[in-house]
């Protein structure tokens, strides 16, 4: 039985509310970079660029108020790695849905006509079939997961820098490959906003299972395999059920980055070395 009782939290509103300004915003700047101007048109390092400084940005802006997912398929999982609970992950997808369209409509509102193009929407480009397409998608968003993950995890110990530069920097790798194939997706926000504005939903369905299957293999190989999860059966059933609270102390974990950082910084380690000889 699913438990109701984050429907009552404030932090809970706020984060939903923060999933879908957060999905707004880059899918704003995020296709806007990719429109066709009269006279010029955007090269590949751009876009790449334009939509992981939007993610760093992003993660950086609202990671501590909703983790900052921005993204269906990172909701997932998230989900699938015990996380967060099924609740709040059907929140998140609607808030994110709902901020892409929205970020999409307010684009093509202000873009004149001339430039709105297809409103940079994914499809099957460079004669890649769905097949294909679909399995670029899915080693794009597996990446991008394990490096969620990987920068997140809060059992490591060493200097794990900032999680917003590695995110921004994992979805920009990604756009580097991807923007040849299918116009590089990651996201099913980022691709059901454009398709819902244009009213155009060829080979859409790519865009939803590649970029899910990708995050729920790189879950599983995280949580199961590289980092395995201590959580019992019990617990995972519990966190998925919203019985258990997981709010994240945000303070608490920035002090323990801080500490990190300082603990392998040169001039720390060069304190150390000395300490040693002495």
């Amino acid at each position: 039985m699913i438990k109701l009782w984050e429907l009552r939290s404030v932090a809970f509103a706020r984060a939903v509310f923060a999933e879908f300004f957060a999905t707004l915003l880059f899918v704003f700047f995020g296709l806007g970079s990719a429109l066709g101007w009269p006279g010029t048109s955007p090269n590949v390092l751009q876009i790449a660029m334009a939509f992981g400084l939007g993610i760093g940005t992003l993660v950086q802006a609202f990671g501590h108020v909703s983790g900052a997912h921005i993204n269906p398929a990172v909701t997932l999982a998230f989900m699938v790695g015990s996380q967060i609970s099924f609740l709040r992950a059907v929140f998140y997808v609607g808030a994110q849905l709902l901020g892409a369209v929205s970020g999409a409509a307010i684009l093509q509102d202000l873009t004149p006509l001339e430039a709105r193009g297809n409103l940079s929407i994914n499809g099957l480009f460079n004669n890649t079939d769905a097949g294909k397409a679909l399995a670029i998608e899915l080693f794009l968003t597996l990446q991008l997961v394990l490096c969620i993950f990987a920068s997140t995890d809060d059992r490591r110990t060493d200097n794990i820098g900032t999680p917003a530069l590695s995110i921004g920097l994992s979805v920009a790798f990604g756009h580097l490959l991807g923007i040849h194939y299918t116009g590089c997706s990651m996201n099913p926000a980022r691709s059901f906003a454009p398709a819902v504005i244009t009213g155009n939903f060829t080979a859409h369905w790519v865009f939803w299972f590649g970029p899910m299957l990708g995050a729920v293999l790189g879950s599983l190989i995280y949580h199961y395999i590289l980092i395995p999860n201590t959580k019992t059966f019990s617990e995972k059933l519990a966190i998925l059920r919203g019985e258990l609270e997981l709010e994240e102390d945000w303070e608490e974990r920035d002090i323990r980055r801080r500490q990190s950082v300082e603990l392998h910084s040169p001039q720390t380690m060069s304190k150390i070395g000395m300490t040693e000889k002495v």
